[in-house]
């Protein structure tokens, strides 16, 4: 149950995200099959058993769960002459969103966001498309996706040190923050294996990190 409240809360279903956008189904379909349109981040079987004066009923039933993001996101495919240009607009918003973090004191000389990064967009396309994102940030929008994987390198380079400055656990504090904002809660049953745990709650807890504030 607290699975499909979590759900309901910070999720479309596919008829939502076809009712509020007002594309039809088949172009939905056809976006998706083209590989420019994300997959659901989730997808819920249930079996629902029923008792009553009539006697016992089962049925099954099948529903997906896309990032609300996903709204805006086929709002602007829709807004498109050629949707295979789809990539190329991720791939300006990822690295605008990285050029402004970094430009804001996020910094990290990692190869995937300095030499590598059209290789490393690449790669975050594939997981944008497959739902991934969806799942694991608040909107699984280009710019929640550069933020989380930019925080991420920055945590987990400070957190490898054997020693932290004043300064250091500054910056250290600021990215969990980052990573904070650009994270989604994750469903229940995954809460304890998420990144959310590992990089925000523990490092928090073990640092004694509280908002940006250090001891």
């Amino acid at each position: 149950m607290k699975l499909i409240l979590y759900l309901r809360e910070y999720f479309y279903t596919k008829e939502d995200l076809i009712n509020l956008s007002k594309v039809k189904l088949n172009r939905f379909e056809q976006l998706q099959a083209i590989g420019v349109m994300p997959s659901c981040s989730y997808n819920l079987n249930v079996k629902t058993s029923c008792n009553s004066f009539f006697g016992e009923h089962t049925e099954t039933s099948s529903e997906e769960y896309y990032a609300k993001g996903n709204l805006a996101w086929l709002s602007m495919l829709e807004s498109l002459v050629n949707p295979a240009d789809a990539f190329a607009i991720f791939n300006k918003r990822y690295q605008l969103e990285i050029k402004r973090l970094m430009k804001n004191g996020f910094i990290s000389d990692d190869l995937k966001v300095t030499s590598n990064l059209n290789q490393h967009i690449l790669e975050e396309w594939k997981y944008f498309l497959d739902g991934t994102y969806g799942l694991c940030t608040n909107s699984g929008l280009p710019e929640d996706i550069a933020a989380k994987e930019l925080a991420i390198l920055i945590i987990n380079h400070y957190i490898s040190l054997s020693q932290l400055t004043k300064a250091d656990l500054l910056k250290l504090a600021n990215a969990v923050d980052l990573l904070d904002g650009a994270s989604s809660l994750f469903a229940p049953h995954e809460r304890l294996n998420s990144s959310r745990h590992r990089l925000i709650t523990e490092v928090r807890r073990h640092y004694k990190l509280k908002n940006g504030i250090i001891p």
